[in-house]
């Protein structure tokens, strides 16, 4: 297999995780989210997109490489680095305000639903990113 070819297939991988949290997320829109179960539910939701993110975006970095495409490693490196240092973050300001709802703050669903709607927008972009960057990355295969 070509290299250009395993850099496409990487970019479309890596586009699996990312169309999949792109179609389910919105899902919890619908939901409140005072009942714990559900914030449960959309906290591991959060959590496997950020670590899938992660080493499909390390995988897909070292696929670029090896075909010779150092701006397009740059660009999914840089993604694959938002999902591991993000992950931390987002997900400790999660458990941050699903503490405070537990504890009886009345604005802390307000600030997970901004979280949520926070990281489908993030996804949303970088989706739209590498779905624009396709036709510049299968132009040399």
């Amino acid at each position: 297999m070509k290299p250009d070819a395993v850099a496409v297939a990487a970019l479309v991988i890596l586009l699996f995780p990312m169309g999949y949290f792109l179609l389910a997320s919105p899902a919890f829109l619908l939901v409140k989210l005072d009942i714990p179960p559900v914030t449960q539910l959309l906290r591991g939701m959060f959590n496997i997109q950020f670590r899938m993110m992660a080493v499909t975006g390390v995988l897909a970095t070292v696929a670029f490489l090896v075909a010779g495409r150092p701006l397009f490693a740059t660009g999914i490196g840089l993604i694959a680095a938002l999902a591991i240092r993000g992950r931390g973050w987002f997900m400790q300001r999660m458990d941050e305000e699903l503490s405070a709802r537990d504890a009886g703050d009345t604005g802390a669903v307000r600030r997970l639903r901004q979280l949520h709607w926070s990281g489908m927008l993030c996804n949303a972009m970088l989706v739209a990113a590498l779905v624009t960057s396709i036709p510049y990355v299968a132009i040399s295969t």
